[in-house]
């Protein structure tokens, strides 16, 4: 959860670009923490789940219109994302990646391990997505999402 992750922030004194101490900065990541959970969370979410859990649990794939209509949903939630947070800017917050390019990147994971491309037409985020794991550590995050990425093997 958020909070649980700004607590741990606070509490082990992580480096300063992840949760800034600059107002302005801190403002973007709580801004874009907030955002997220309506936005990106719940789009992305419901695409995963529609896509992949829920055939998984009925064994009947979902009708392809309600497929549709989640993926239409989660494409407006990119593009603003792309528009209102990302921008020209190489991180949400700036030039350095913080807990919003975080969540941002573990939450749209949830659809590429369905089998949705996001990235391949939308080359800013694919930019952007390569930043991120390259700040965290494309080992780690690999590690991080390995078990998700093999849920369609089940």
């Amino acid at each position: 959860s958020i909070a649980i992750l700004l607590y741990l922030v606070q509490k082990f004194k992580t480096p300063d670009h992840w949760y800034p101490s600059d107002l302005q900065k801190r403002a973007r990541v709580d801004e874009y923490l907030s955002w997220q959970h309506a936005n990106i969370r719940a789009k992305g979410s419901k695409l995963f789940i529609i896509k992949v859990l829920l055939p998984l649990l009925t064994g009947q794939p979902l009708p392809p219109e309600k497929l549709e209509f989640a993926t239409e949903e989660l494409n407006v939630a990119l593009k603003q994302f792309e528009e209102k947070f990302l921008q020209d800017k190489p991180f949400i917050a700036g030039s350095e990646v913080s807990l919003a390019d975080l969540v941002a990147l573990v939450e749209l994971m949830q659809p590429v391990c369905a089998g949705c491309d996001l990235f391949e037409e939308r080359p800013k985020l694919k930019e952007w997505r390569r930043r991120v794991e390259e700040a965290v550590g494309k080992q780690l995050f690999q590690e991080a999402h390995e078990e998700i990425m093999n849920i369609k093997n089940l």
